[in-house]
């Protein structure tokens, strides 16, 4: 039995689970440090993860990824060539009518793919699975374009996603995304000192 095939079997995952996990990490890490590999490493864990969540039946969370694929290359070159001066963002803090806004569009997607998924599919959870859909697709857009307030909605979605997770029994996924919430805090923090040194 090789290392990784110990590993899984240890940890209760598949090794796709696994790799998926570390590169979800790494990739959030890179993103809190505002390192622009977060999302080339990021891209490839949502790929990984489009077949995990398809495998147990989460299609909101499936299809979810396939837009954060997207949302990945959107960031990536955001941080690249985004901004004024088209030389890479800087972090800046939503208005309360643009945070107002991008929440009702979370809950109107949330509302129309819940009851897609809820009527025509055989989805686990189906409102649930699309509520979380529909916010982090606002949440990562914000990343996308380094405003602040994209932590304080990733740290109350993971929080919530730790148990749905723990319910599905994706055990590694639910302690990854508890990680995820120790780093939505983190990032928070550091995203503010840095939004303070440019003011």
């Amino acid at each position: 039995m090789s290392f990784l095939e110990s590993l899984t079997a240890l940890l209760g995952m598949s090794a796709v689970e696994l790799v998926a996990a570390v590169l979800g990490v790494i990739a959030v890490w890179f993103t809190v440090r505002q390192n622009i590999w977060g999302w080339p490493i990021g891209l490839v864990m949502v790929l990984l993860y489009v077949w995990i969540f398809y495998d147990v039946k989460l299609y909101s969370d499936m299809l979810l990824q396939v837009v954060y694929a997207a949302l990945q290359l959107y960031g990536w070159w955001q941080w690249l060539r985004g901004g004024q001066h088209h030389q890479g963002r800087e972090v800046t803090s939503l208005v309360t009518p643009s945070i107002l806004a991008g929440l009702a569009v979370g809950a109107g997607g949330s509302l129309a793919l819940g009851y897609l998924m809820g009527t025509h599919t055989d989805a686990a959870l189906p409102w649930l699975d699309a509520a979380l859909t529909g916010f982090s697709l606002v949440a990562q857009f914000w990343m996308a374009q380094k405003r602040l307030q994209c932590w304080v909605l990733w740290f109350v979605l993971d929080v919530i996603y730790v148990g749905l997770f723990y319910y599905k029994g994706l055990y590694p996924t639910a302690v990854l995304y508890a990680v995820f919430v120790g780093l939505a805090a983190y990032g928070w923090l550091d995203w503010r000192r840095a939004l303070a040194t440019t003011r």
